[in-house]
């Protein structure tokens, strides 16, 4: 029997920041809603289901304009589990949050964006990162 395979190239048109912050996810979307003058909101816990054995719970804030979106994702699963690695980003595993921002806010220098947050006493390091060099890139496609 002869075997198909689908093979698709997703674009990943967006800039990716991990954040290290020991803070609560509200706080921090509070933060980055000041600083940038955003309304992220708390949206339904994204809720991943891996080989039928355990659940990824992931906690979720989006902005959306005309124009532009930011999402902002922690990074650990909010429930325990069994997973030997309960994270949304394994290959990112040290950062708490991650922040995905598509359409006009990628005009933003990433070095000025990462300033801008690092101005508040809430974060403690922000790298960007390219979303290609991630293993599990595919976890942000939804």
């Amino acid at each position: 029997m002869k075997t198909l395979r689908l093979d698709i190239d997703y674009e990943y048109d967006f800039d990716l920041y991990g954040v290290v912050s020991p803070v609560k996810d509200y706080k921090l979307a509070w933060a980055l809603n000041n600083i940038f003058d955003l309304r992220l909101s708390r949206q339904n816990d994204l809720c991943y289901d891996l080989f039928g054995k355990d659940r990824l719970i992931i906690s979720n804030y989006q902005y959306i304009t005309d124009h532009s979106m930011v999402r902002l994702f922690r990074n650990r699963a909010l429930v325990a589990t069994t997973l030997k690695k309960p994270f949304l980003l394994p290959d990112i595993k040290e950062y708490d949050y991650v922040i995905q921002i598509s359409g006009a806010m990628q005009q933003l220098y990433p070095q000025e964006f990462i300033n801008s947050i690092l101005k508040t006493q809430l974060v403690q390091y922000v790298k960007k990162f390219d979303p290609l060099t991630l293993k599990f890139k595919e976890n942000l496609l939804f």
